[in-house]
């Protein structure tokens, strides 16, 4: 009789293979895992990430790209390991309807801004001629 567990291979990337899936630097997969956001399988000093602290990483990525702090990533995460999928799901609303408004904000004063700007430069290539 064959061994399940033996013959079912999970996955692992090594640091490097994360490193160029997720374009980082070794450092901050270094911060990552030292505040706690990824929990690597250490063997020796070689460390392996499975598809547990891909996905945890996968979120990070998009969290950080939508404009989220890491520790606020780190207590969304942490929402899960310690109360679920819908404790995180909830969170997740009300921290993304947050985000929304303060994106909504930047928008507006980036709108602005351009605004001036092209007013500005208007007038002053206007006085060139």
């Amino acid at each position: 009789m064959k061994d399940t567990m033996t013959d079912t291979k999970v996955e692992r990337l090594s640091f490097k293979e994360m490193c160029e899936k997720f374009d980082v630097t070794p450092r901050t997969l270094r911060y990552y895992e030292y505040i706690e956001l990824l929990e690597p399988e250490k063997e020796g000093r070689t460390r392996w990430y499975t598809p547990r602290e891909v996905a945890r990483m996968t979120l990070i990525m998009r969290g950080r790209r939508f404009g989220f702090s890491l520790e606020e990533l780190r207590q969304w995460l942490l929402i899960y390991d310690e109360q679920g999928s819908e404790a995180q799901n909830r969170a997740w609303v009300q921290n993304a309807t947050a985000q929304l408004d303060v994106l909504d904000k930047q928008i507006a004063d980036l709108k602005d801004a351009r605004a001036d700007l092209e007013k500005l430069r208007d007038d002053v290539a206007k006085s060139l001629k």
